[in-house]
């Protein structure tokens, strides 16, 4: 069970900032391992997520101290962005968890994602954050509205979204981690809700162990992407989601 919680923290940490969907990774992991138990939990997805947050919050304490002290017009268009994802979660969420979490639903969004970053890297890219507007602001969000959908990738679609509206590679990715913030922190609070309406024991030490690798490896992930993403176009995270769809198709197969 400890290595099962160490797998899907580090599958959270890195997928949850890579453009390849990490709900559609969690799913997809217990599926094809057939795991059960406390790492298939409410309570242990909300010990990733924490991770997740504090991975964005240590990357980027310094962009939020400046928001609120010197860059308020693009803090409000941050809160603007988050808004349609907020609705969305907040209205949808228990849908999506019930009836969209089919494998084969997942393979479909890959590759349609895929094709949508494809189509984005031939957009003229010419933008910095400072010239971001509401209107690429409030697009952004919308698109970031569709990642409760599985095999979305919130950092994929709104980075395309981004890379649609003119905005550089690298300024689109960090625009993407900034409104991903209020978002996966309300997201936590939300499952927190719910699981403190809750009664039930929990093993403490599974909940840490998915906490602190998912912190972890989400720091290096931001990181990498934000580096990567200076010299490099999607790409090869277009071809790693065609690959992996076709891998779950293949799992349906030979399953049935």
């Amino acid at each position: 069970m400890i290595f099962e919680a160490i797998i899907l923290g580090i599958v959270q940490g890195l997928t949850e900032f890579l453009p390849v969907s990490s709900t559609a990774h969690l799913i997809l992991f217990p599926w094809f391992f057939g795991w059960k138990g406390e790492v298939n939990t409410l309570t242990f997805d909300i010990a990733l997520h924490a991770g997740t947050l504090a991975a964005l919050l240590l990357c980027f304490w310094k962009d939020w101290i400046e928001l609120f002290i010197k860059k308020q017009k693009l803090l409000g268009m941050i809160i603007l962005a988050s808004i349609p994802a907020g609705i969305a979660g907040f209205f949808l969420n228990d849908i999506v968890e019930k009836n969209l979490r089919e494998p084969v639903l997942i393979s479909m969004m890959l590759v349609v994602v895929g094709f949508i970053m494809l189509v984005a890297e031939r957009s003229e890219q010419y933008k910095n954050i400072e010239k971001t507007n509401y209107v690429d602001a409030l697009s952004i969000g919308i698109a970031q509205a569709t990642a409760l959908i599985p095999g979305v990738s919130r950092s994929g679609i709104t980075i395309s979204a981004g890379l649609f509206n003119g905005l550089k590679r690298e300024t689109s990715a960090r625009f993407s981690f900034l409104i991903a913030t209020p978002i996966v922190a309300g997201a936590t609070l939300l499952h927190l809700r719910k699981l403190l309406s809750n009664q039930g024991t929990h093993d403490f030490k599974l909940l840490s162990i998915g906490l602190i690798t998912s912190f972890v490896t989400g720091v290096l992930a931001i990181k990498f992407l934000l580096n990567f993403l200076k010299k490099y176009p999607l790409n090869i995270f277009v071809y790693y989601r065609f690959t992996l769809a076709v891998v779950i198709i293949a799992g349906i197969w030979l399953r049935g």
